[in-house]
Order: structure tokens, then C-alpha cells, then sequence
């Protein structure tokens, strides 16, 4: 019975003795915290002498701190003395003697583990380990790279050397390692490309790289992998052409069937080299009618086309030639549910660029009878053919076409769209109290952009009936927008100038402005546009288009003229002029992103 009451006091004491061990740890870790390492000193020093190694490293490192270096010299002594097989205590030492500044003695002992190191895997990376626990990168770096001597294999500990060269922020180191790795582990490659797009700076980083790569395929230029890498670094580089060139000529090597080309247009599509992309594609299509990429590339090319041309990087014929395309494609593959998204392009191509508007309704009214389409893409087609109807002059053709996608779509964007559409066209052909009546409805609509639209649009009419009920001016202006619409930015000023000689005392002078302004961007004019767009701000700062005008100089000087700083000037005055605005948070977005926050929280 003494016995078990015995045992039952030591264990007692036992769990008592570590409950004051731990109450005295997160005290000295409070001290720590607070400021006072030397109140923490006392408890870690009182610690360390009852359980000599539990605390050693808060002991040890206390002292780091207050540089009592002679007391932690003589305590990590000990402990090396003690457990002469245990790293850790002599890299501490080293530790201790850098802090000195006594870096010889430091590296002695160093050196001296390199020395000793066992041609062993498991024992090479401890120690490595071991180094980069005591946040020494180099000594692991050159124990990996000597543990290769010893074991006589230069491809051991490349993920280890490839991660320690990366927190080193070492690009050069890291750049060989991974030109001697992928030969042989071609699937890493894009782990490669993204350690080397989070580690490089610019410029010169991309031609150190460039370099290495044309110094390997110089002395092996059959490793096709290198060659995919030089293409990826041109494209960080934003030089196209080069870009297509090395994958060109790989695939003719490899006389593959061009899927690697195809999907390098798309982001060579994505970074607007739209000619570079036209060049790629025509590749695949050389190919030949074969390939499974002949067609899905011919339908490529003339989006690609497409998209050269509503980019505004574009010559006259192009359109021509664009137009051809699409004509090309349409008698060679027939006119189907397969080939409807053609027809539609062409018809906008020549709706809106070339305003052959007989040729665009007839074509559109064609693809609307094919039988077996998407309904989402005969909506949109239908929409199309609309909007063609209404820049036509047949008004009630097109509003029976909005009624009938309206109708066959409820509680949807389409829907919302399609009634959005119904109400522009009463504002276009003078029918405000309609046009109104749509609009009420529309500005609380899911689809923020429609919301958006069709506030801007009632506030528009009620502001221009409020004097003159019947709208006389209004109705001048809403041709112009119509005209603007319909891409005719001559027929629009010719109007929009006729305003004032016709009624000198309107009320809808920032509204001019706003429309000259977005003719002017129509055509890709943005320097013109800017002037218009700051009078709006200076003469109209309490009128409708005034938060508008503030956020389009925003978005125009930071994608468009390339001014970030003058960009954030007015993104802030959103912010601070305008918070009831609803580019609000938009503009909040994109000037924390140019102030270069992290996050948009």
C-alpha cells in the first residue's frame, strides 16, 4: 500500500514539475513578447539548467540576442562535447561565432562537417537540413552540391537545390539546374516557366535565360524542350514573331499535326499579335484538309481576323478580305446549325463596318430559318437581326424581334437584354413615356451592366423633358445615338452639331460632349477624347455623365495611354468626389492595384 501511495505521490510530483515547466515557458515567451528579454533570460537560463536540453535553443538564442556571446559560446560547447554525433549543436557554435563576426571560425566548423559528410542520401539531406533550419542557405546549398561529388551523381537533390535556389532568389543558379534537369523531366516544364516568372525582374533576367538556352541548343540542337522554353521566354518578352518562328520550325522538325501552333495563337490572340496569330494559323491550314486542325484553325483565322478588326489595327481591305473569308468558309463548309456563328459575324462584319445593310438582313434571316440551332445562339441571332432591322428603318420588324427573344426568355440576362433593347428603340425613334416606362423596370435588373445602362438612360430622358415635355431636342440627340450605334461617326456630329443651332438654350451640353467623346473612342481617338471628357468633369461636375466621364479618363490613361500614375489620380477622385457612384467599387479596385496593394480587401 506504501508502495502504490509512493508511486502515486512521484508521478504527482512529476506532472506538477511540468506544469511549472510550462507555465514558466509562456511566461518567458510573454517577456519575449512584451520586450524584456532579460526578465525571459532568467527563465529560460533557470529552465535550460533543470532540463539541459528541452530548452537549450530559447536559452541560447536569449543570449544571441542580449550578444552575451561568451555564455552561449560555453553553453553550445558543452552540448557539441556532449552529443559529439549531433550537427545541430555544432552548426549552433558556427552560429554564435558569425553573430561575433568571427566568421573563419565559423566556417572551420562548417568545412570541417562538408569534410566529414558520409556518401549517404538520408545523411546529406539531414545535414542540409540541419543548415537551413539555422537559416544558413549557403553551407545547404554547398552540402547538396558536394553530397553529388561524394555519391557520384549529378542529378541528386535537384528538387532540394532548385527550392533552396528560389528562396535564394539565386536566377542564375536556378536557371542551370533547371536547363541540366528537363532534358530528362520534360513534364516539369511548366513548373520551370512559373519559378522562373515568380523569381525574374525583366529585361535582363529573360536574356540571361535567353542566353543559356541558345548556348545549349548551339551544342545540342535536336533537344526539343529547349526549344519550347525559348519560345515561352519571347512570349514573356512580347516578342511575337521570334515566338512563332522557334515553334514553327519545332513543329516542322516534328512534322506534327500543329496543335502545339493552335495553341500558342490563342495567346498570342489574347496578347492582341493578331498578325503573328493570322501567320500561325495559315500554317496549320497549309497542312492540309487532312489534319483534324484544318478546320477548327480556318474558323480561328478569320476570328482572328475578326478581332484584328474590332481592335482597330486594321487597313480598309482588311475588312474586304475578312469579309471574303467568312464567304469562303460559308461555300465550303454550306450554310447550317454548324456554320451559324459565320453567318452571324459576317452579317455584323457587314452590318456595322461596311454598312451593307440589305446584305446583313438577309443573311441574318436566313440563319434564324435554320432549323436545329442553340436556342441561346438563335436568341442572339434574332437580337442581331433586330439591331439590323433598327438601323434599317424597320423599326417594327426589329421591336417584334426583341418582344419574341423577350417572351421565349423569362427571369434571364437574354431576357433582360432583349427588353433593354425594346426600350432603346423607343428612345431612338422619340417614344419617351414607352422608353421610360422599360427603363423603371430595367434599372433594377440582375445584369449590373443593363442596370447601369438603363438608369443612365432614364435620368437622361427625365432630365431633357423636364423643361420641354415634348423632347424636341431630345429626339435630335437620340439620332445621333442611333447613328452612333450604327458605327456612322459622321452622320452622328453632323446631328449632334445641329442641336445647338436649332434650340441654343438646350440642356443637354454635357451630353453632347459624352457622345463625341465615345465617338472619338469609337475610332480608337482617345487623345481627342480626353479633353471632352475633362470638360465634362470641370463644367458639368453635378450632371449625369459627370462619375462617367471621371472613370472613362481613369480606364483611358491606364489601358490606353499607358499613365498609371495619372490613371490613379482619377480613379482616387471616384472615391472621394463620387462615392454614391456606381463605379465605385470598380474604381476602388483598380486604384489600390496601381497603388500596389496585394489584395483589393
Amino acid at each position: 500500500m506504501r508502495i502504490v501511495f509512493g508511486v502515486i505521490i512521484l508521478v504527482f510530483s512529476m506532472v506538477t514539475g511540468l506544469f511549472a515547466q510550462d507555465n514558466d515557458l509562456l511566461l518567458a515567451k510573454q517577456y519575449s513578447t512584451n520586450g524584456e528579454p532579460q526578465k525571459a533570460l532568467e527563465i529560460y537560463q533557470k529552465l535550460y539548467k533543470q532540463n539541459n536540453e528541452a530548452y537549450y535553443s530559447y536559452y541560447i538564442n536569449t543570449l544571441l540576442g542580449l550578444k552575451k556571446f561568451d555564455e552561449a559560446e560555453s553553453a553550445a560547447k558543452k552540448l557539441a562535447r556532449k552529443h559529439p554525433e549531433a550537427h545541430e549543436y555544432q552548426i549552433l557554435l558556427g552560429t554564435i561565432y558569425s553573430q561575433q563576426g568571427n566568421l573563419n571560425k565559423a566556417n572551420a566548423i562548417y568545412d570541417d562537417l562538408i569534410k566529414n559528410m558520409p556518401a549517404d542520401r538520408n545523411e546529406i539531406a539531414m545535414l542540409a537540413g540541419q543548415f537551413y533550419q539555422s537559416s544558413n542557405i549557403d553551407y545547404a546549398i554547398k552540402i547538396f552540391l558536394q553530397g553529388r561529388k561524394i555519391m557520384n551523381n549529378n542529378e541528386a537533390f535537384t528538387y532540394e537545390l532548385i527550392n533552396l535556389y528560389r528562396f535564394k532568389r539565386d536566377k542564375v543558379a536556378l536557371t542551370e539546374e533547371y536547363l541540366n534537369f528537363l532534358p530528362s523531366n520534360a513534364n516539369f516544364i511548366t513548373q520551370a516557366e512559373n519559378a522562373f516568372a515568380s523569381i525574374f525582374e525583366g529585361d535582363a533576367d529573360y536574356n540571361m535565360l535567353k542566353g543559356a538556352l541558345l548556348r545549349r541548343l548551339q551544342k545540342d540542337p535536336q533537344q526539343i524542350i529547349y526549344t519550347e522554353l525559348l519560345t515561352w521566354q519571347y512570349m514573356q518578352q512580347k516578342e511575337f514573331d521570334l515566338a512563332l518562328n522557334q515553334a514553327l520550325a519545332l513543329s516542322r522538325r516534328q512534322n506534327d499535326d500543329g496543335n502545339s501552333i493552335f495553341e500558342l495563337c490563342r495567346t498570342l490572340n489574347a496578347n492582341e499579335a493578331y498578325d503573328t496569330a493570322i501567320r500561325g494559323y495559315e500554317y496549320i491550314i497549309s497542312k492540309g484538309k487532312t489534319l483534324p486542325l484544318y478546320i477548327p484553325a480556318k474558323i480561328e483565322l478569320i476570328n482572328t481576323k475578326n478581332l484584328k478588326i474590332t481592335s482597330d489595327k486594321y487597313l480598309p481591305a482588311d475588312l474586304f478580305g475578312l469579309e471574303q473569308d467568312y464567304i469562303s468558309l460559308l461555300t465550303e463548309f454550306g450554310r447550317n446549325s454548324s456554320t451559324v456563328f459565320a453567318m452571324q459575324k459576317l452579317a455584323q462584319l457587314q452590318a456595322f463596318k461596311l454598312h451593307k445593310f440589305n446584305d446583313a438582313q438577309k443573311l441574318l434571316e436566313e440563319a434564324v430559318a435554320i432549323p436545329n440551332i442553340r436556342p441561346e445562339l438563335l436568341a442572339s441571332c434574332k437580337l442581331d437581326l433586330g439591331d439590323v432591322y433598327l438601323i434599317n428603318n424597320q423599326p417594327w420588324e426589329a421591336t417584334l424581334l426583341y418582344s419574341q427573344v423577350e417572351k421565349d426568355f423569362p427571369n434571364t440576362d437574354i431576357n433582360q437584354d432583349a427588353k433593354f433593347r425594346n426600350a432603346k428603340l423607343a428612345y431612338y425613334t422619340g417614344d419617351f413615356t414607352w422608353a421610360k416606362g422599360q427603363l423603371d423596370v430595367l434599372k433594377a435588373a440582375t445584369s449590373q451592366l443593363i442596370a447601369n445602362d438603363a438608369l443612365n438612360l432614364l435620368l437622361l430622358i427625365d432630365d431633357n423633358t423636364a423643361a420641354d415635355s415634348t423632347g424636341a431636342a431630345l429626339k435630335i440627340y437620340a439620332r445621333a445615338d442611333l447613328h452612333i450605334f450604327a458605327e456612322q461617326p459622321d452622320k452622328a456630329i453632323m446631328t449632334l452639331d445641329s442641336i445647338d443651332k436649332k434650340f441654343p438654350n438646350n440642356s443637354l451640353s454635357d451630353d453632347i460632349l459624352m457622345s463625341k467623346s465615345r465617338i472619338l473612342i469609337q475610332q480608337k481617338n482617345y487623345a481627342d477624347a480626353v479633353p471632352l471628357l475633362k470638360k465634362i468633369a470641370d463644367d458639368h461636375p453635378n450632371d449625369l455623365w459627370a462619375d462617367d466621364a471621371v472613370f472613362m479618363l481613369g480606364d483611358i490613361y491606364e489601358n490606353r495611354l499607358n499613365d498609371k500614375a495619372i490613371a490613379k489620380i482619377w480613379y482616387e477622385k471616384i472615391i472621394t468626389t463620387y462615392p454614391g457612384s456606381l463605379w465605385i467599387n470598380e474604381a476602388r479596385k483598380r486604384f489600390r492595384l496601381l497603388r500596389g496593394d496585394k489584395t483589393d480587401s
